[in-house]
């Protein structure tokens, strides 16, 4: 696998942030990651984009583009609804283009975004849910440390009906386990 980087979402990445999701979009919909027709409308998907980099500078989620060695953008992973005081968490969230799969770009842009949660964003503990049927991301998660937490029975609206999700979770300061 080549080293890969995460960089969190700026203003100068919309244009090649656009162009890695319209390459992406029958592959993301076909495993679930679909979005509503208006996000693939670049001045919809701009403000789109603005309202996320604002949300980030209010500490509410943060946005990373995973990208290869030479600076291409392979993937995104999320740190999304952030919640402070006792609970001190996010959902990890991630995505990897069709071309990318299978290279180990997913497992290394979690364990890139952990460092970042309990270095940069102080996080205690991330959450992450996956389809049943997408075992890779399972993976992913299992190799970076989560734990099986839950099944929850029909909570995923996918391709016309109800899917169960499979959660996971993972403290990031071991030292709160005794």
């Amino acid at each position: 696998m080549s080293p890969i980087s995460i960089h969190l979402l700026e203003n100068r990445h919309f244009d090649e942030l656009f162009e890695f999701e319209i390459q992406n979009r029958a592959f993301f919909e076909n495993m679930g990651f679909g979005r509503a027709n208006n996000y693939y409308d670049k001045k919809q998907f701009e403000l789109i984009q603005e309202e996320i980099i604002q949300e980030q500078a209010q500490g509410k989620h943060f946005m990373y583009l995973v990208k290869d060695k030479i600076g291409v953008i392979v993937g995104r992973v999320n740190l999304i609804d952030v919640v402070r005081s006792n609970l001190n968490k996010a959902e990890i969230g991630y995505r990897i283009g069709a071309a990318y799969q299978s290279k180990g770009y997913g497992t290394k842009a979690v364990s890139l975004a952990i460092e970042q949660a309990k270095k940069v964003h102080q996080l205690e503990r991330l959450e992450a849910g996956t389809s049943p049927y997408n075992i890779g991301s399972q993976i992913v998660l299992i190799k970076n440390g989560f734990q099986f937490t839950d099944r929850k029975k029909q909570s995923i609206y996918h391709n016309g009906r109800w899917e169960d999700s499979i959660l996971f979770e993972k403290v990031l300061d071991e030292m709160l386990i005794k």
